[in-house]
C-alpha cells in the first residue's frame, strides 16, 4: 500500500494514543497530562518532522475521556504518590510541596495526607537511624545533623524533636 492511499489518522485518535501510553507508564495528574500533551513530540533522530498540532480541544476532549475512562483520577493519583514517596523516607511537607508541583490542588492533597496511615514520627525515627545509626547520636553538634538531615527530607520539626524527646524517657 503507498503512503497516499493509507487513511491518516486524526490528530484527536493520535493524541489519545499518547494519553494512553504515558498513562500506562505510571499515574499522572491532570497537570502533567496536559503539559505533555501539550508538549511538541520529539522523535529520535529526525530533525525535520512537523510536529503535529493539537488544538486545545482535542485535548480537552482526551483528558475527558481519560476521566470517564478511570485513567486519570487526582485523588487516587495523589494517594499513590504520598505512599510512593513515604516509601522511600519522604516526610509529609516535602510531599506535600511535591505534590502542588505535580499541580495537585491543596484540598486534594490534604484529603490525600489524612487518608494515609503513615506514622511520620516512627518513619523519621527509621530515617535517621537508617542514616546515622542506632542509638542515634546524643551529642549536640551530631543531633544538629540529624535535624537537617530529617528537615531536608521533610519532616516536621515536631515530629524530629519527639524521637529525642522519647530517646531519653
Amino acid at each position: 500500500m503507498s503512503e497516499s492511499s493509507s487513511p491518516k489518522r486524526s490528530a484527536y485518535a493520535r493524541l489519545l494514543d499518547k494519553a494512553t501510553r504515558v498513562l500506562a507508564m505510571r499515574d499522572h495528574s491532570e497537570h502533567e497530562l496536559r503539559r505533555k500533551l501539550s508538549a511538541a513530540p520529539t522523535f529520535p533522530g529526525s530533525q525535520t518532522a512537523e510536529p503535529p498540532v493539537f488544538t486545545p480541544e482535542d485535548i480537552e476532549k482526551v483528558i475527558a475521556w481519560c476521566y470517564e475512562h478511570r485513567f486519570l483520577d487526582d485523588a487516587q493519583f495523589a494517594a499513590r504518590f504520598i505512599a510512593s514517596r513515604g516509601r522511600k523516607g519522604y516526610g509529609p511537607q516535602r510531599i506535600r510541596q511535591e505534590l502542588q508541583q505535580k499541580g495537585i490542588d491543596r484540598g486534594t492533597g490534604e484529603a490525600a495526607m489524612m487518608a494515609c496511615e503513615v506514622d511520620w514520627q516512627a518513619m523519621a525515627r527509621e530515617m535517621a537511624e537508617k542514616k546515622f545509626g542506632d542509638p542515634l547520636p546524643t551529642e549536640w553538634k551530631e543531633r544538629a545533623k540529624v535535624q537537617r538531615f530529617l528537615m531536608y527530607r521533610g519532616f516536621f520539626m515536631e515530629d524530629i524533636q519527639a524521637i529525642y524527646r522519647n530517646f531519653t524517657d
